[in-house]
């Protein structure tokens, strides 16, 4: 009996000797809880809030509710993502064929155990290091080695898990599993030195990081110069000191940046999408340039004889044989694609002729082949099987493609098989079969949203150009009618150029997809690859954004980082949409937090230099944070926000937010200066900075928020009377306990400054940033 049994295989799972590894797919709850109560920012709240208790200040610990509010909200939507994800992974796992009690079954690839036997076909990645015991498949290794030739292994061969079958048939005896096997050794080195976060969440990382490091110092030298140098009361100087340094603390930024992404893939599973790397979701909203192929993107799956005709003239007698001989190659190769499951539908298969030898159809040749006796016959590509007499025959096939038909050819030369390139061959047709793809019912709609968007769209196809380039102008991609022939592309240099003109490639091998996304990725563009076929692997690998059919082969699936559960193209705009929704939400949310940051910093430094007394409380800080950055940047998450993202996010957030940053250290530290010199009382230079504060705050909360409409506006407005409740029956919670004439006063006037000085610095920021870009794209024409 080949393969184990039932009760073999339970021993052997039993033993440690299943296929599953130990490296964490996702975080248990316990981690989640533990990474969002024991940060290092929770920590210094903690070290805050005693001094505060110390120092008997019981009105500033109200920071304390916001802080815990926000930690249990992040936990409840972490752990709310969590089990809908997983739950997802379960249905979705990848499966293999093995055999059990002497019984080909369908299993997931982790009940695999040491000493199973697989049976594998083209299309299948190999789940565990084995050893062929019986028949030979070509593999290709690029995954493991970034070598993209095709290696034929025959029995005894090994067979290197993270590789995948591209034809043939084997079976397969299990040699390392889980952990020892050499995908799972290779991710852990690879894990080591890869970071897969995304630009955004690095980008953040590095202002929470630089923020951590900058808190301690300025916090201990605001209360030196308060408590030691001013004189000021230990109350006073513990208050206006952890104020400055709750100010600094961007508390609530990466939490909405992980709960963001967590629920952007909540979202995207509910539309049949599964994430296998959340970068992908910042990729999506990048997004300038669109890679797709025809079959199973524009058109659907199925495919269908359309016609079948006799490439020269026969008699009746002949051809009957050829047809024969036709089913008799259909029935020898294995293959099992759609192109031969149309094929088989329509010719049928017989036993007539028996094959000395067979090739399997290749993606790089274009073609598969049998031999009968002294004749080999030949199926595939008509320019690239009939390649020394193609021009005979052009002006027929192209009439054909010329209508959106696949054109294939049966032909037929004397001898063997051949060694790969026909160039050198006689080959005679005998039949030409023509297939067609309905287009996708929703295609013409999706390509009109990407060309609305402004991504181009490239159609990278191993069929004839002419054939994909009608069946794309169906379709309504612009430019269709640009096409050429990838045959005719020696090298990178002639891609690079190719991929500014043409929107359509034909006859593209495997090789070429990947050089031509790479080429993409060089001229600046932000490349997102479809695939569902083991020949869009190398091109996915090297795409910013990779996308995989579920209907395709279990290789591009787990190549992918993004998977359509359904293989629903359809689905695409929505899943843009929901990318660029979320960055730019997080961009928008971003620049609110980090405008109190910048603010608190430079003020701080600023009271320092001048021995001042730090004007804010962490009470009213609390307040203002709330109701002019958490609450209304949670509510604009809900709004749709679809401009593609461009530039750097770092930079992109600094520029939107130094204007308002630099306005309320501008107002409020001018307020401060002038109520030192003019002998203002402090409370009343306190409650008139948190007023201004709240000014700027809801200012620039507007300005981000354009263009307004019903709901926007009814957020701000939502929150501009929710302060004002809070102001009013919580004054003394949130230190607003004195409002006298002459704090009124000063609130009016240097109020009415900040509006002023926030349009004409936002200005000043925009021209820089334009004249910024205008130097680029200057520098870039040049340099090309």
């Amino acid at each position: 009996m080949i393969g184990l049994t039932s009760e073999e295989a339970k021993k052997r799972q039993a033993a440690g000797q299943g296929n599953v590894s130990h490296e964490q797919t996702s975080k248990t709850i316990g981690e989640i809880v533990r990474e969002n109560v024991f940060t290092y920012f929770n920590f210094i709240f903690f070290v805050l809030a005693i001094l505060i208790i110390l120092a008997r200040a019981w009105n500033s610990l109200s920071f304390l509710v916001v802080i815990i509010i926000n930690t249990l909200i992040g936990i409840a939507q972490e752990v709310y993502a969590k089990k809908v994800l997983d739950n997802l992974n379960i249905l979705n796992a990848p499966t293999a064929m093995v055999y059990r009690d002497g019984s080909l079954k369908q299993l997931a690839v982790s009940e695999l155990v040491l000493g199973d036997v697989i049976a594998l076909k083209g299309g299948d990645q190999i789940p565990a290091d084995a050893r062929v015991i019986n028949g030979s498949v070509n593999v290709n290794e690029a995954l493991l080695t970034g070598e993209a030739d095709e290696i034929e292994k025959t029995v005894d061969s090994a067979l290197m898990s993270g590789s995948f079958i591209v034809n043939g048939e084997c079976e397969a005896e299990l040699t390392h599993v889980g952990d020892d096997s050499y995908i799972s050794q290779l991710t852990a080195k690879a894990k080591k030195v890869n970071n897969k976060e995304s630009d955004m969440v690095k980008a953040i990382d590095r202002i929470v990081k630089f923020a951590g490091v900058a808190i301690i110092p300025i916090g201990l030298m605001l209360f030196g110069q308060s408590y030691l140098f001013a004189h000021k009361p230990f109350s006073e100087s513990v208050v206006s000191s952890v104020a400055a340094v709750i100010g600094m603390i961007p508390e609530g930024l990466y939490l909405l940046v992980s709960v963001r992404l967590a629920l952007s893939a909540v979202m995207l599973a509910r539309q049949q999408v599964m994430l296998h790397n959340m970068k992908s979701i910042e990729a999506l909203a990048r997004v300038d340039t669109l890679c797709v192929d025809k079959t199973g993107t524009i058109t659907d799956h199925s495919m269908l004889v359309a016609d079948f005709m006799k490439a020269t003239d026969m008699n009746a007698s002949l051809e009957s044989e050829n047809r024969d001989i036709l089913q008799s190659y259909v029935k020898t190769l294995p293959d099992d694609n759609a192109t031969m499951q149309a094929i088989r539908s329509y010719i049928g298969e017989s036993d007539t002729y028996t094959s000395q030898d067979y090739m399997s159809f290749s993606s790089k040749y274009k073609y598969s082949a049998v031999t009968f006796g002294h004749v080999t016959y030949m199926m595939g590509a008509p320019e690239i099987v009939l390649a020394m007499n193609y021009e005979t025959y052009r002006e027929q096939i192209e009439s054909y493609a010329s209508k959106g038909l696949r054109v294939l050819v049966f032909a037929s030369k004397e001898g063997g098989l051949p060694a790969g390139s026909l160039s050198n061959e006689y080959v005679e047709p005998i039949f030409y079969i023509m297939l067609s793809n309905p287009l996708r019912k929703n295609a013409k709609e999706t390509f009109s949203y990407f060309e609305k968007q402004g991504v181009d769209v490239k159609v990278i196809s191993g069929d004839n150009p002419v054939t994909v380039s009608e069946v794309a102008k169906q379709a309504g991609i612009l430019h269709a009618e640009n096409h050429i022939n990838a045959q005719t592309l020696g090298d990178e240099k002639a891609i690079a150029e190719a991929v500014q003109k043409y929107t359509v490639f034909g006859r593209v091998t495997p090789e070429q997809k990947q050089m031509i996304v790479r080429a993409l990725k060089k001229q600046g563009h932000t490349v997102a690859m479809t695939g569902d076929g083991v020949n869009d692997i190398l091109a996915m690998k090297d795409a910013d954004c990779s996308i995989g059919m579920a209907a395709g082969s279990d290789a591009a699936v787990q190549a992918a980082q993004l998977v359509l559960l359904d293989s629903d193209f359809s689905h695409m705009p929505a899943i843009v949409s929901q990318g660029r929704n979320v960055v730019n939400n997080i961009e928008r949310s971003a620049t609110l937090f980090l405008v109190k940051n910048i603010f608190s910093l430079i003020l701080a430094i600023f009271t320092i230099v001048n021995f001042l007394t730090y004007p804010l409380s962490p009470a009213q800080i609390s307040l203002i944070s709330f109701f002019t950055i958490g609450c209304p940047a949670f509510l604009l998450a809900l709004e749709p926000s679809e401009e593609r993202i461009t530039g750097h996010f770092i930079r992109r957030v600094l520029f939107k937010s130094l204007p308002a940053a630099i306005t309320d250290f501008a107002i409020v530290g001018s307020l401060v200066v002038f109520g030192e010199t003019f002998g203002v009382a402090t409370k009343d230079i306190s409650v008139a900075s948190a007023f201004l504060m709240s000014i700027v705050g809801f200012l620039i909360l507007i300005s981000i928020s354009k263009p307004l409409n019903l709901f926007k506006s009814l957020v701000i407005g939502g929150n501009i009377i929710g302060i004002l409740a809070a102001v009013y029956f919580g004054h003394r919670l949130f230190d607003i306990t004195r409002v006298s004439q002459k704090c009124i006063m000063l609130f009016v006037v240097f109020a009415i400054a900040s509006e002023p000085v926030l349009r004409y610095l936002t200005i000043a920021f925009e021209a820089v940033a334009n004249a910024k870009e205008w130097l680029v794209r200057k520098f870039t024409r040049k340099k090309s």
